[in-house]
């Protein structure tokens, strides 16, 4: 699995249920890397999301502790194991999109993370687990840095770190 996000310097990702930043080419390659493929992502999330309706084109998994929430167009589900389970028979690429508490529930099964570092520190009340300092992370790659309306950021890919080397 993968998980894929925008964070500012400080890790952070969301505040009151919307993003920090709309930086179109960061969207671009969140749309082109995720198509045709399967999203995991908290209830939260997906109501955040325009007309709080799931990804086009995307296989979507919600997990949410009401047993009552149902949404056209996705799966979902009421814990993180049923979440593994209903990915492992997915095709293609699993990505993690969100929020918080999903993504830190989620990373112990991510093998590859894919973050767009933004170099600002808005106000956020959500955050990425900070991969710089876990020894299982390191940077496999990063891009040259971008701007967008004063805005520096860089794509970076994160790998987990193989514990048998």
């Amino acid at each position: 699995m993968t998980a894929i996000a925008a964070v500012s310097r400080n890790w952070g990702i969301g505040n009151d249920n919307d993003l920090l930043y709309n930086i179109p080419e960061d969207k671009r390659f969140f749309r082109r890397t995720t198509l045709g493929h399967t999203v995991i992502m908290g209830r939260k999330t997906l109501l955040s999301l325009p007309g709080g309706k799931p990804f086009k084109d995307r296989n979507n998994i919600v997990l949410s502790g009401n047993r009552n929430f149902s949404c056209e167009g996705a799966v979902v589900v009421g814990s993180i194991s049923e979440a593994v389970e209903y990915a492992e028979g997915a095709e293609g690429e699993v990505f993690i999109v969100g929020g918080g508490s999903v993504y830190k529930e989620m990373l112990p099964f991510c093998d590859k993370a894919l973050i767009t570092k933004i170099d600002g520190e808005p106000d956020a009340d959500v955050f990425f687990p900070n991969l710089d300092k876990l020894p299982e992370w390191r940077i496999e790659k990063e891009s040259e840095d971008y701007d967008f309306e004063g805005v520096r950021y860089k794509f970076c890919t994160y790998v987990r770190v193989d514990s048998a080397t």
